[in-house]
């Protein structure tokens, strides 16, 4: 009760929900009229929904109870969908059988497609950022079929990244459709506006065919996109034509030269002990000086190689690095082709013929055969020239394996418009024409790019002063992080250009390793969706593993309508 200035009792209670007004004003009769209103039916009512009001006040209502149990079954559905996400992930990059024995297989393969979708998004808008990007294909086949693996590179926040897109299965092996279906890859990932500056594939006529390889029918739907062939292909293109006429170190170099040349001791005894026909041939031709010298010499020669090979496997090297790397190569087996490495390799040739009782060659006496005396021949009579001499082992013998070395090597290497190379060889601090401005503006012209005549003054002298102060740009990535995109923007447009310009299709050779541990023998009723989920989630398993899983959790619950809620009320 409370009372008002007309002196008269009013039911608080009753007067909050308007059931009455007035209680009393007879004072005398007062206790009487408050009994009696007690007892009516309207203040009980009143009491009733005062008091709901004040649990409600304390609780919530009805409605906030329901939805706050439903968040909480909620909840748990969604740490049970996150613990099966968490096991996946970790199955998916140890590269073990997934098979959630209590999850139906349509959810399984939703949980592995949402799960590859982030994956991808993730790739795709930092893709979508960078603007710029390249393509890398090739082509193999599994078990059943011909897939495609297609890879992009790109430069992303400070970074140059090689990532897999899709993995496809190829029906026909027409250059045509193979270059429709690598539009089709990037139409449907949602990046075919990007500026695409290069292609990549291996040297294969249907790929790299300038009329009609997959080439020239991807530049009709990217003509700025020049063909770049693999490298790392190319390197061993070279040393296999160079062993070309040399059956048998051809067949030494597939077993491993310095692996032959620790167990020949062990060779000759087995081959000994064996005894057969073959055999006795075979120790027959390794049992001669010149194998010897053939081993050591070539086991000199691919060394030289050697560096240069695991280089062009780096993901984040660059055009201009390739050639520097090549002509280095070069430059070290022209050095090979002195009197000096010669005389030394026949010493040790020597020393190790000794070592294995290998008798050295002595010149026979040459008969001359009377019955051509008094003929002029232009051909030889069956007789080639004896490998007996260090003279006649160097000149018949090494000197041309470094000259087809050398000169295979410039050739291949030489797929890069030389214009454009030298452009991105000017965006690398260490090239002689770093920063040229010819030699900058035809690479910029041939993408479009109007590039500033005063941004490249000032970058020179940013960067001058840069390395006055200590800290030089070591590559051409560090130059393209230094200059700044709102006082530099068409030069570094440039250098992020050269930089997305791949140098081999490795990514692609490392996507069918991961193909071949997921589609193996034991699993050969996978289907196309669910085998490229899977290779998108091992081969990019550094994304899988920083994942949001909420988000995987969200996009599978919106992927269709569900018996049960996975979403959770959005926070007030």
């Amino acid at each position: 009760l409370f009372f008002s200035f007309s002196c008269t009792a009013i039911c608080h209670i009753c007067l909050t929900y308007q059931l009455i007004s007035c209680l009393a004003s007879n004072w005398k009769k007062a206790l009487f009229i408050f009994g009696k209103h007690e007892m009516a039916h309207t203040h009980k009512d009143s009491v009733v929904a005062w008091k709901s009001y004040q649990a409600t006040s304390r609780q919530g209502d009805v409605g906030q109870m329901i939805a706050s149990a439903n968040a909480s079954e909620i909840a748990e559905r969604r740490e049970y969908l996150r613990r099966i996400i968490a096991v996946t992930s970790i199955l998916i990059r140890s590269f073990k059988n997934i098979n959630l024995h209590q999850m139906l297989p349509i959810s399984q393969n939703e949980i592995i497609d949402c799960c590859a979708q982030e994956v991808t998004n993730v790739i795709v808008s930092e893709m979508t950022k960078s603007k710029i990007d390249a393509i890398m294909a090739n082509e193999a086949r599994d078990a059943r079929s011909e897939q495609l693996a297609v890879c992009v590179r790109y430069v992303s926040e400070g970074e140059v990244k090689e990532c897999f897109l899709a993995l496809t299965e190829i029906k026909s092996f027409d250059a045509q459709s193979i270059a429709n279906e690598l539009q089709q890859q990037i139409q449907k990932n949602g990046v075919a506006e990007l500026k695409c500056v290069a292609q990549t594939y291996d040297g294969a006529a249907v790929m790299s065919g300038s009329t009609g390889g997959v080439q020239a029918y991807f530049r009709k739907f990217h003509p700025e996109a020049i063909c770049v062939y693999c490298y790392a292909n190319e390197l061993n293109l070279v040393l296999c034509h160079t062993l070309n006429h040399h059956k048998f170190i051809e067949a030494q170099s597939r077993l491993g030269l310095t692996a032959v040349e620790l167990a020949l001791p062990a060779i000759f005894e087995c081959l000994s002990v064996i005894g057969s026909p073959i055999a006795v041939g075979l120790r027959g031709k390794l049992y001669k000086f010149s194998t010897v010298y053939a081993l050591l010499m070539f086991q000199e020669l691919l060394s030289v190689t050697q560096g240069l090979r695991k280089l062009l496997q780096k993901e984040t090297l660059d055009l201009a690095e390739t050639f520097m790397g090549k002509e280095a190569v070069c430059d070290t087996l022209r050095g090979k082709r002195t009197d000096a490495f010669t005389t030394d390799l026949y010493e040790r040739t020597k020393a190790m013929c000794h070592t294995h009782s290998i008798p050295e060659p002595h010149a026979k006496k040459r008969h001359k055969q009377k019955k051509m005396e008094e003929f002029v021949l232009e051909t030889t009579l069956g007789s080639g020239t004896e490998l007996i001499s260090s003279e006649t082992l160097k000149n018949s013998l090494l000197f041309p394996c470094v000259d087809r070395m050398v000169s295979e090597l410039e050739l291949r290497f030489s797929s890069v418009h030389s214009g454009l190379l030298k452009g991105i060889q000017a965006c690398n601090p260490k090239s002689e024409n770093f920063l040229s401005e010819s030699n900058l503006d035809e690479l910029a012209r041939h993408y479009s790019i109007d590039l500033k005549t005063e941004e490249v003054l000032v970058a020179k002298n940013f960067l001058a002063r840069k390395t006055e102060a200590g800290c030089p740009p070591q590559d051409m990535l560090a130059v393209h992080n230094l200059l700044d995109p709102d006082m530099f923007p068409s030069l570094r447009a440039t250098i992020q250009i050269a930089l997305t310009v791949p140098v081999s299709s490795c990514s692609c050779e490392r996507s069918f390793s991961a193909l071949r541990r997921l589609h193996s023998w034991l699993r050969q009723t996978m289907g196309q969706k669910r085998l490229h989920n899977l290779a998108a989630m091992s081969i990019e398993n550094d994304i899988l593993k920083h994942l949001s899983h909420n988000r995987v959790i969200d996009r599978f619950a919106t992927l269709k309508n569900r018996r049960h809620f996975l979403m959770l009320p959005p926070t007030t």
